[in-house]
């Protein structure tokens, strides 16, 4: 493996901005110098610990671009690489959906997903993981799912209920007609499957004491998604759910990080200046120190732009903006060995311009996966 020193930049340590050189041998980071080394002139550029995105399902439209088109995983996979490589995310967590939707949320979907990832792995130049997205009323395979997190031991296990918010809803709602797109449904048939599975709610207790039992026997972080209230916080914490996940109240969020819990939050979100959804803004979450995670959600430039946007608007430093797409994210997924520029973690890095904000090279687990050349700035 090529050892590199990133020579002259600014980099963010954990004690703060400092212009010095960065050492990277046999993967991992070091301060110290280097013999044998290939030498980046980082000089005027900044030098950032890799961005990690614990919960994005932009793949969604590389796989699913347009209803009822659907690309070759393999080549899916590939391409949502290129992508998260472009703009510094080093580490990923496809929310890979296991729902009771047909389709693109399939478990047979997922159980494609995750044979295509075991064989593309290696050509992957991202470290790709999955936070799997379970929803609550996919009460037909829990054997498998628990196959799942075993063979995945990194997996993220995340509960998810969306089937309640399409209770009551009619064929002409917008939320049926995503759904039945998404699901290559008719509406009437969608909302045929919403009933029926509703009928069954009084299984989904014993379904989430398996599932959360597997996952603290086996060692998956979980998560909880869109979590309402204080005391559904609480109960999921019982469960050893350690991240509430986009939670849809302000006090929700104040009781997960009193509880010394993650609390992920959109990325897109502070790009776009609010929620989208009816949940908390991020941004005042983020002034109030009620998030610790920013993800991409559905869109992967998001974590770069929220980052420094932050900082432009003045609501935090780069140190704490930074911390919210790497080590805080990193925390939450359970890897303790990425998300700071420190000696002995995974040599993990980007390279960009503090003006314009471009990337100039990644460093994955000490390997140059993406250089640009370096051209005149204004």
């Amino acid at each position: 493996m090529q050892n590199w020193i990133i020579k002259g930049g600014t980099c963010l340590l954990p004690s703060g901005l400092e212009t010095t050189d960065i050492g990277i041998k046999d993967g991992q980071l070091y301060r110290d110098s280097l013999e044998d080394a290939q030498v980046f002139d980082a000089s005027d550029y900044l030098v950032l610990p890799g961005i990690v995105d614990a919960h994005g399902d932009g793949f969604e439209r590389v796989v699913n671009p347009r209803p009822n088109v659907h690309f070759p995983l393999p080549l899916a996979l590939q391409e949502a690489d290129s992508q998260l490589i472009a703009n510094g995310i080093t580490t990923a967590f496809h929310g890979l959906s296991a729902s009771w939707e047909p389709g693109l949320r399939s478990v047979e979907t997922g159980r494609q997903f995750l044979a295509a990832l075991s064989e593309t792995r290696d050509l992957l130049a991202c470290d790709t993981h999955i936070n799997l997205r379970w929803e609550l009323f996919c009460l037909d395979h829990l054997d498998e799912i628990e196959t799942w997190l075993e063979e995945f031991p990194t997996m993220v296990l995340s509960l998810n209920d969306h089937l309640t918010a399409y209770k009551g809803l009619d064929v002409g709602s917008t939320k049926i007609s995503r759904l039945a797109d998404r699901a290559g449904l008719p509406p009437h048939e969608a909302i045929e499957l919403i009933n029926a599975l509703s009928a069954r709610a009084g299984e989904i207790p014993a379904a989430v004491d398996r599932m959360a039992t597997a996952a603290q026997r086996i060692g998956n972080v979980m998560f909880a998604h869109d979590e309402l209230s204080p005391e559904q916080r609480a109960a999921n914490k019982s469960l050893g759910v350690s991240v509430s996940e986009f939670p849809m109240t302000w006090d929700t969020a104040r009781s997960a990080i009193r509880g010394g819990d993650s609390v992920v939050l959109g990325a897109p979100n502070v790009v776009r200046g609010g929620t989208q959804n009816n949940a908390i803004d991020a941004e005042p979450a983020i002034a109030e120190d009620l998030c610790t995670v920013l993800a991409s959600d559905y869109y992967y430039p998001a974590q770069l732009a929220a980052a420094f946007a932050l900082v432009d608007r003045g609501t935090v430093d780069l140190g704490k903006s930074w911390a919210l797409v790497s080590s805080g994210p990193a925390r939450a997924v359970g890897l303790s060995d990425r998300g700071e520029i420190r000696d002995g973690l995974r040599g993990d890095l980007i390279v960009l311009h503090p003006q314009t904000r471009q990337i100039r090279a990644v460093f994955v687990d000490g390997r140059k996966v993406l250089e640009r050349e370096k051209t005149a700035q204004h």
